[in-house]
């Protein structure tokens, strides 16, 4: 092997040896632009032989496009999030663009993490935590307009935001449940500062008051299915209720289990239990869960969608509401 090929070349002298000029080089390189292939077959086969591997920061640079998304979530280990996550990386891929993943769970200095993300350039940014501040994000990425979907909407014409409507679906869920002569309802929410769970239990303390009921008991997980079995033992030990409405499908799934399991009750008949999000293991036969579901798919378009609206530099702000439905199952 040559002197040249134990080091990292340059693109200048992959241009020299491939015999073209650097811009070709940076062409080649560019998975959306236009150069012949037997050129661009050339020009890879030579970069093979000798090395060579494109700098994408250096590129980002010269024109001002890193190409990379910020995604701020709260754990990856999450159903709902891991099934949100993977669709959305899947379609940024598609579109050549790369997500770096900011995990706020268990992390002491999330300000921290999103200001190490922003020195990388980001193009854009979606925040799908509820545990940072969103005006912390708004001012740390600041050169960028950032997408909210899981937190209070900004008026603020740099924020574009997702809006999510399930107060149909909870006051159709609501209606049956009480149809079936349920009267004792309880709330059992994820976290007691999240601004999603908080509207999440509107929806469905609206429905009620609507019938002259109201929750009588409410208790507090943390999203988890061991939170869902221990605080529904609890709740159904202290309050007798007959109908409990989770913050999401996992906390529910525990529920249920502790309902039939450790009480020995059968759902719906005793007791009525209600998921949120509609995750496919809500759908799964074991569980067959009753829940407030939300299209993830859609859910994903409409983020690729304001990521395509900034792209384009259309003016804002943007605000796209996608509506829930109710998955019937066998516990409600």
């Amino acid at each position: 092997m040559s002197g040249m090929s134990r080091r990292r070349i340059t693109s200048k002298e992959l241009a020299k040896l491939a015999g073209v000029s650097s811009a070709t080089i940076s062409r080649a390189f560019s998975p959306d632009s236009r150069i012949g292939s037997a050129t661009r077959d050339r020009i890879l086969a030579v970069a093979r032989e000798h090395g060579y591997q494109p700098n994408a920061i250096a590129r980002s640079l010269n024109n001002q496009r890193s190409r990379l998304v910020a995604l701020v979530v709260n754990a990856i280990g999450n159903p709902c999030e891991a099934e949100e996550q993977q669709l959305l990386v899947h379609r940024l891929q598609a579109r050549q663009l790369l997500p770096i993943i900011l995990c706020c769970a268990d992390h002491s200095d999330r300000l921290q993490l999103m200001r190490l993300a922003s020195t990388y350039q980001v193009d854009h940014v979606v925040v799908f935590s509820d545990m940072v501040s969103m005006q912390d994000a708004v001012d740390i990425f600041h050169t960028t307009k950032p997408i909210i979907v899981s937190f209070e909407p900004l008026d603020n014409e740099n924020v574009s935001s997702i809006r999510i409507d399930g107060s149909e679906a909870a006051d159709e869920i609501i209606d049956k449940i009480v149809r079936d002569g349920k009267k004792r309802f309880a709330y059992l929410s994820g976290t007691n500062s999240s601004w999603i769970d908080k509207l999440r239990r509107k929806w469905f303390a609206d429905a009620l008051t609507k019938r002259g009921l109201a929750f009588e008991a409410q208790a507090f997980g943390d999203y988890s299915y061991d939170s869902g079995f221990k605080e529904a033992v609890l709740l159904l030990h202290r309050d007798k209720v007959d109908a409990i409405i989770c913050g999401n499908d996992v906390m529910a799934i525990g529920a249920r289990d502790a309902a039939r399991r450790v009480l020995g009750k059968s759902t719906p008949d005793d007791i009525a239990i209600v998921g949120q999000d509609g995750i496919a293991m809500a759908a799964w036969d074991c569980n067959d869960l009753t829940t407030l579901s939300l299209d993830h798919v859609a859910f994903i378009d409409a983020v690729v969608e304001l990521i395509e609206r900034h792209d384009a530099e259309i003016e804002g702000p943007h605000s796209i509401t996608l509506t829930c439905t109710a998955r019937w199952g066998s516990t409600a």
